[in-house]
Formats: C-alpha cells, sequence, structure tokens
C-alpha cells in the first residue's frame, strides 16, 4: 500500500530564498451538478512552520478540515477567495470557469497582502496589475496551467498532495463551497445539498426528477441537460 503523501514547504522555501512569497492556489467543485466552482489563493510567511495534519481537502473528515481552515487563516499572510458561478460555468464550461475562480482568488489574495502589510506597488504609487503578478511572488497552481487565469503562474499536478499552500488553499476553498451549499440548501429544500453539496447523488438526482432543476444547477451539465430534453 503506498505511503500518504504530506505536503511540504519545499516550493515555499525556494522562494523564499528568492525573496518572494508563494501563494498556492487550488478550486474545487468542478464536478458536482449544483453550485459555484470555489477556489483559494493562500500566502504563508516567510519561515513559517507546516500547519500540523493538513492533507489534501479530500483525504480529511469534514470537522478536521473545518479545524485546519481557522488554522491556515489564523497563520497566512494573504487569503483571497473566488468562485464563478452555475451560469458562467454554462456559458464558458467548466475550465475556463474554473480559471476566472483562480484568476478572483489570486487577485483577492495580493490585493489583502498589500493592504495588510502596506508593501509592495501600491505603496510606491503604481496601482497593482490586474493581470500579472508583482515579482515578488510566485503563483503555483494545482493541475495543468491555466492560460485564462491571466497571472504569471506555475502548474503542478496534485499539488494539492505535494505542496503546503496548495493543500491550504484546497482546504480553504472546500471549506467556503460546502458552507455555500448548506446555505443554498435551506433556501432549496429537496435536493440534499446540506451532505452531497452538490454532487450527483442518488438523493439529488431523485430531487432533479421531483422538482426539476433550480437556478443554482449547471443546466450544461448531464444528467440536468438530458433531463431538460426529456422535458421538451
Amino acid at each position: 500500500m503506498p505511503a500518504l503523501r504530506v505536503p511540504t514547504l519545499t516550493r515555499e522555501r525556494a522562494a523564499w530564498r528568492e525573496g518572494r512569497l508563494l501563494v498556492g492556489v487550488d478550486e474545487v467543485g468542478r464536478g458536482p451538478l449544483a453550485g459555484p466552482v470555489v477556489a483559494a489563493a493562500v500566502a504563508f510567511p516567510e519561515g513559517c512552520r507546516k500547519v500540523r495534519g493538513l492533507r489534501d481537502s479530500k483525504m480529511l473528515a469534514p470537522k478536521r478540515r473545518e479545524l485546519l481552515a481557522v488554522i491556515i487563516r489564523s497563520k497566512a499572510v494573504a487569503i483571497g477567495v473566488g468562485a464563478a458561478s452555475a451560469r458562467e460555468i454554462d456559458r464558458f464550461n467548466i475550465r475556463v470557469a474554473s480559471a476566472l475562480a483562480m484568476r478572483r482568488a489570486v487577485h483577492r489574495c495580493l490585493r489583502s497582502f498589500v493592504a495588510r502589510e502596506r508593501l509592495g506597488f501600491v505603496e510606491h504609487g503604481q496601482p497593482l496589475p490586474g493581470c500579472e503578478a508583482p515579482p515578488d511572488y510566485w503563483i503555483l497552481i494545482d493541475g495543468l496551467p491555466l492560460p485564462e487565469i491571466g497571472f504569471e503562474h506555475r502548474a503542478l499536478v496534485d499539488g494539492d498532495a505535494l505542496c503546503h499552500s496548495v493543500a491550504a488553499a484546497s482546504v480553504v476553498a472546500k471549506t467556503v463551497r460546502d458552507a455555500l451549499m448548506r446555505r443554498l440548501a435551506l433556501r432549496y429544500p429537496g435536493y440534499g445539498w446540506d451532505t452531497n453539496v452538490g454532487y450527483a447523488t442518488d438523493g439529488h438526482q431523485e430531487g432533479l426528477r421531483l422538482l426539476g432543476p433550480t437556478r443554482h444547477h449547471r443546466q450544461s451539465f448531464f444528467p440536468i441537460a438530458q433531463l431538460q430534453l426529456d422535458l421538451s
């Protein structure tokens, strides 16, 4: 049985040696039938220690994720969260929508860092660029490169299992999205979003058959698209 991979600070330390911070980025919610895709960007201060027990969010129990999210927020120097709605997913496709969510998360993370530290380009009378990262950052995303992010970045397959900051981003994004879906479940009962968070469980699909799709469903996703055809 292969050993469980533990995210390390190797890439963060490489960035720190160059006088930079590493911004780890990950998204959650590509596969569900409903709800947004949510991304987070997390940067830790130079010389920080690992968050004990941090793993890829998919490997963690919900209560453990919630606890780790609180610890991450207390230790990170900057965090940004971004989302792309079900409507944007239908309009652009899930890949582009994921990149859009990441772009929003990175932009908010960088703004947060500038505001918190009173450093960077804004302090020197120059606006923070909207489409490229300041030179004192590395941006590392989970997965493959996504030019649509609009920021210069590096990509790492299985980054949430290998890089501490990317794993932290996956935990933050997952807890934010799950909380959002639980709130939506109160407004749209019958789909089980409080437990399935929008994924295609039997209960969710039964709710679709009985109640039809909501405005938070992804109309371009099967089986919703097929359901619409069957009803037409």
